[in-house]
């Protein structure tokens, strides 16, 4: 009996003494990070290190190139007229407005006219955001994303929720251009007189219904019997290609580029003889919420411009160049969107572009069937084909930036392994790209632009947050260590960059919210229940830990 005893005895310490262990390993493993100096070092390898060519001059076509895509073209609308449902809802009304207000809304208010201040207030929002980018991509001075930034500063929980977030930001834009890419293609049917069926060319779920142009319901708010084929079957030939191989080139990235601000100027010249400065008032028909919504709506534009900052290390003077880049960047695409803005509130009341996924194009179509307004009718294909152009690039840019972000975390250990094989004969993670391909191509059929605009831009915003405050976490952890650039003014900026990112989060709907919460939360599920066993922090068999940073 004393041996049975002294056996259980010893049992119940051993369990305790692992409990312990796991109890100590589980946190250390959470913030374990990746070794910032051996980052640097493998950098420097001259087998992998980056030629620095880029002046202040490269960095602006670099960030234009990035920043001018198809945004402007389709979610404007949406930007501008706001969303309207038939009953009001806790859920559809921005979460600023009802923590000031405290009352459901029957949609969201749009900027109006003012939408030009919102863009204004998000290109000075970006600029903050890309200072801090600037600091860690000069501080670890890889090509990279936010996803190895955080992975090196703040740990693996953390580089894994913003891994799950970007996983977000690029579906949720791939989804919102490919709905703003099918617009256009029936609008460019339209032109040649081909009219199909509503049911296979518009979304399954339409919040503000869907009417013509003479104000008949075609189909009313709420879900309907339909699927959007041009935005699905987009998406799955660009996946097509992805899988088989594809070099982006800097002549071509150059030759959309100008397509895409050929078809801006364009546009701006052609319709100024066709403004009503009447359109324009009232200036800011919803007050400062409508500009706060608008904002957080037209976001949307200016993802892309962070690609900037995570061009460091080619950099050659990195503490002048990349601000420079930054804010030139900025400056060239709000004033090109500012145009763009101006002239389209002009052009047609800023109330008739509710739901619009195509309010450039569509604004000229109803000026061109108007007496004097012959001329329209071409430039609206020029625009067509300009928009429809980089659309295109937008789509096949981001679809293979979503893949990668797969395949870099199952590298990790955080996704199963199979997301990381290569394709034999393409050399391309074949299997990742088509589960990016298919995540992306059935949301874009069932749902409208404005909802998944929504999901994008709160899921930049997050991303954006958490590289502010990494900025903050190294002042404080490793202050000695050296920065190619450094954020001025200590960390006022990084603090203001949270700030406003949260201010223009707040603009988005509650609905916005749950989701990207829920979003969260299954990725946090994954994490603890996969992902933290077979990642290369994760505990050995005998119980130790693999080498990481504290």
């Amino acid at each position: 009996m004393p041996f049975f005893l002294c056996r259980a005895v010893g049992l119940f310490i051993g369990t305790l003494q692992i409990c312990r262990m796991r109890r100590t390993a589980l946190p250390s493993q959470l913030f374990a990070r990746k070794s910032i100096d051996k980052l640097i070092r493998d950098s420097e390898n001259p087998e992998h290190a980056l030629r620095k060519t880029l002046g202040p001059w490269s960095l602006t076509a670099l960030g234009i190139g990035a920043v001018i895509g198809s945004g402007i073209f389709t979610v404007i609308g949406t930007a501008i007229s706001g969303e309207q449902f038939d009953t009001s809802s806790m859920v559809n009304t921005p979460l600023a407005d009802f923590i000031i207000h405290h009352t459901a809304m029957a949609g969201r208010p749009g900027a109006g006219p003012a939408i030009a201040v919102s863009l204004i207030l998000v290109a000075f929002v970006c600029a903050l955001t890309g200072l801090c980018y600037a600091e860690l991509a000069s501080m670890i001075p890889i090509a990279g994303s936010a996803y190895t930034y955080t992975y090196a500063t703040m740990g693996e929980l953390i580089a894994w929720i913003i891994g799950w977030d970007l996983i977000l930001e690029y579906a949720g834009s791939n989804m919102t251009v490919s709905v703003g890419f099918a617009a256009h293609m029936v609008d460019l049917l339209d032109w040649f007189g081909l009219h199909p069926s509503p049911m296979w060319i518009s979304p399954a779920y339409l919040p503000e219904g869907l009417q013509d142009l003479a104000g008949n319901w075609l189909y009313h708010p709420g879900w309907h019997f339909g699927f959007n084929i041009p935005a699905f079957l987009i998406v799955l030939i660009l996946t097509v290609i992805l899988v088989r191989g594809i070099r982006e080139s800097a002549s071509t990235n150059n030759m959309m580029v100008g397509i895409k601000l050929i078809a801006i100027l364009i546009f701006v010249f052609a319709v100024i003889g066709f403004i009503h400065p009447g359109n324009w008032h009232p200036f800011m028909p919803n007050g400062w919420s409508g500009v706060l919504t608008g904002g957080s709506i037209i976001f949307f534009t200016y993802i892309g411009f962070d690609s900037v900052s995570t061009a460091a290390e080619e950099c050659r003077q990195p503490q002048r160049d990349l601000p420079i880049g930054i804010i030139a960047t900025l400056i060239v695409c709000t004033v090109l969107y500012v145009a763009v803005a101006v002239c389209l509130t002009g052009l047609v009341p800023w109330q008739s572009m509710v739901g619009d996924a195509a309010p450039v194009v569509n604004a000229l179509k109803k000026l061109s069937l108007l007496p004097g307004g012959r001329s329209l009718h071409w430039i609206r294909l020029v625009v067509l084909g300009g928009a429809i152009m980089g659309m295109l690039s937008s789509i096949l840019v981001y679809q293979l930036g979503q893949s990668r972000v797969w395949f870099s975390m199952s590298r990790d250990g955080l996704l199963p392994k199979v997301f990381s094989n290569v394709h034999p004969i393409f050399r391309t993670p074949a299997f990742s790209t088509w589960v990016a391909g298919f995540v992306v191509a059935i949301p874009s059929g069932l749902f409208d632009i404005g909802t998944l605009a929504d999901l994008s831009n709160i899921g930049t915003l997050f991303a954006f947050v958490l590289v502010s405050i990494g900025v903050i976490v190294l002042r404080y952890r490793e202050p000695e260590r050296r920065r190619g650039f450094r954020v001025p003014f200590g960390p006022v900026i990084p603090v203001l960059s949270v700030f406003f990112c949260f201010l223009l989060m707040a603009g988005l709907p509650i609905i916005t919210w749950f989701r990207f919460l829920i979003w969260l939360a299954i990725g946090l599920a994954i994490y603890f229940l996969y992902s933290r066993y077979r990642s290369e922090f994760a505990e050995t068999r005998h119980g130790k830990s693999q080498p990481y940073t504290e």
